[in-house]
């Protein structure tokens, strides 16, 4: 198998959970705000990704920390990495964000709560606790 292929399978994967992720759930409350993907910064972060991988990428090849079988290579390449290393931080640029808008449309909707965050309810309790407990050697 190719490293294109490889990357067609992957961004495909990527684009699709990126769509699903999305997608507006049925039964959303009419009116309710819905928060889209902002794409001047998505595609700021986009190039900033694919930039510093041409970057770091042409310096580990350099150096010798990784190479290539070059049959199973396209033959296009910025620098010293192959074009098939770019696959990734696009992936990452595309699915991130979605996952992102998702998230927090579910923490808004009343979905699950992230892991790590108690609830409002919880903290106001939590710092009551901490305000009315004594400290030692203090009156």
């Amino acid at each position: 198998m190719s490293y294109l292929l490889l990357d067609l399978v992957f961004l495909a994967t990527a684009a699709g959970l990126a769509a699903l992720l999305s997608a507006r759930r049925r039964g959303a409350r009419p009116g309710a705000r819905r928060r889209t993907l902002a794409w001047v910064p998505l595609l700021i972060a986009g190039v900033a990704l694919l930039a510093l991988t041409a970057v770091f990428d042409n310096v580990m090849i350099a150096v010798g920390l990784f190479s290539y079988a070059s049959a199973a290579l396209s033959g296009l390449a910025v620098g010293l990495a192959p074009l098939e290393d770019f696959a990734y931080p696009l992936a990452a640029a595309v699915l991130l964000p979605a996952l992102w808008v998702r998230l927090s449309r579910a923490e808004r909707t009343g979905g699950p709560e992230p892991a790590g965050r108690p609830e409002r309810a919880g903290r106001r309790d939590h710092a009551t606790r901490l305000a009315e407990t004594p400290v030692e050697g203090h009156k």
